[in-house]
């Protein structure tokens, strides 16, 4: 009996069937003489409404959650290791980015042509990424090719090249991405915002030619095998597989990675107070980027789902949000507006942003001040908060139509720390918010006088 059902209707929706609980036996000798059999593999099964999730340690010490699904041949696969860019040494910036580069690009025997043939005959895929506090590898796979796949994995993990050919082609990349991004309106707002609030963080540090040109394949491997460590890891898996099955195929993987590694604390960031007057970068451009910040709220505090579906009304709901309605629709000085909660390890903000004509900015970020500040004083209706829920509740199941999405939702759901009852508890938190926690919040968070402003462009008519 399969414990996962695809329902389509309005929305793709996963349910899960009851399932026995283990922990499993141990595999029958295949004769009658003594056999010393492998300890039985420890599995909790946490049989929730929306996904039944095996939670179990592999005897090399993985930490897996898994979601069966005998029906659909494909294993997807999320890995994470904590540590990421802000790892990098002070001039090394890009260090952490060149190694997850490289991570397909070769290894064993296999230069980075063979080692891109090889995934193309087995039908896989395999790739990483890096960003300022995790460091995390991808990989999809049909069940039949399992046992292959996961030696060209392992191979990756314990012997990557890092040859010369693909790492050069990563630093010329990254040196014309250097040269592209200082015409970039959003990154350089991302820069001015950094540079005035939080300039000595490290989450502020950015590459240069210089960090680029002094990296190396030695420097990478030595960065590879900081980052990647078996006592930091943490793995997702969803498809036709069992624990017992996948277990010793992630300790095969495993094998050639470190045990543990030092890569050192990084502090919280501490916002100042925000600042009086807008900050302007200059780019030759006819329209003008307006963005704006103000500190925000972490994912395990008591008013997060509050400000989550407040947000969506703000400028998270597109053409139904407040801000959308107001500025494109009525007033006309945008094509789009937006905000958002961002959450991290060290820093949580509440922002938003969209473009104007520089004629037109003065204008577009008083009515920005404007709707935030009707949010403060007036709240939101009873209305506007209903529509919030329905969205965001009637939709979530929209993000987990693929064994790659499930896998991924389950790995920010571990990244976090949210509990693995999250995926039950999710929807009904957001059903939970009142019209009085919504309003609150709002005259806790959006005064106007809490944001700072960064313009980009040649804006008119600033005071």
């Amino acid at each position: 009996m399969t414990c996962l059902k695809l329902m389509m209707g309005a929305a793709a929706a996963l349910v899960l069937g009851a399932c026995a609980t283990r922990p499993l036996p141990e595999p029958a000798p295949e004769t009658l003489t003594d056999v010393v059999a492998e300890p039985a593999l420890q599995v909790d099964v946490h049989k929730g409404d929306f996904a039944e999730i095996q939670q179990f340690v592999t005897p090399g010490g993985v930490s897996v959650w898994l979601v069966s699904e005998p029906s659909i041949p494909i294993i997807s696969l999320e890995m994470a290791w904590k540590g990421g860019e802000t790892s990098d040494p002070e001039g090394l910036e890009g260090l952490s980015d060149s190694v997850v580069y490289s991570m397909n690009e070769g290894a064993g025997d296999l230069d980075s042509l063979g080692f891109q043939t090889r995934m193309e005959e087995l039908n896989m895929s395999f790739g990483c990424s890096t960003g300022n506090d995790w460091t995390s590898c991808s990989s999809s796979m049909l069940t039949e090719n399992a046992s292959e796949a996961m030696d060209l994995i392992a191979t990756a993990f314990a012997e990557p090249r890092f040859d010369t050919g693909p790492f050069e082609r990563f630093q010329r990349e990254n040196l014309i991405a250097i040269k592209q991004r200082e015409t970039s309106a959003n990154w350089l707002a991302r820069k001015a915002l950094t540079d005035a609030m939080y300039p000595e963080h490290p989450y502020a540090r950015q590459t240069s030619a210089e960090s680029i040109a002094a990296l190396t394949p030695e420097l990478a491997r030595e960065q590879m095998r900081k980052l990647m460590v078996k006592d930091r890891l943490l793995v997702t898996a969803v498809g036709a597989v069992t624990p017992e099955a996948l277990a010793p195929m992630l300790d095969k993987a495993m094998a050639g990675l470190p045990d543990t590694s030092e890569i050192g604390t990084v502090a919280d960031v501490i916002l100042p107070a925000s600042l009086a007057d807008p900050v302007v970068v200059d780019l030759p451009q006819p329209q003008s980027l307006v963005s704006f910040t103000a500190p925000g709220l972490a994912r395990d505090h008591p008013d997060f789902f509050t400000a989550y579906a407040l947000n969506y009304t703000v400028g998270g709901g597109g053409f139904e949000s407040r801000l959308m309605k107001t500025l494109r629709v009525e007033k006309g000085l945008t094509y789009g507006v937006y905000t958002s909660l961002s959450t991290s390890e060290h820093l949580n903000t509440w922002s938003g942003g969209g473009q104007t004509k520089n004629e037109s900015a003065s204008e577009f970020l008083a009515g920005i001040k404007d709707e935030l500040g009707q949010f403060a004083t007036d709240g939101v209706t009873e209305e506007e908060l209903s529509d919030a829920k329905a969205y965001l509740t009637g939709s979530y199941a929209l993000g987990f139509d693929s064994n790659a999405k499930i896998a991924d939702q389950m790995m920010g759901v571990r990244q976090e720390e949210l509990g693995i009852d999250y995926f039950d508890t999710r929807n009904a938190n957001i059903n939970a918010v009142t019209l009085d926690d919504v309003n609150r919040v709002a005259k806790a968070y959006l005064s106007p006088e809490a944001f700072t402003y960064v313009i980009v462009g040649q804006p008119e008519g600033l005071e």
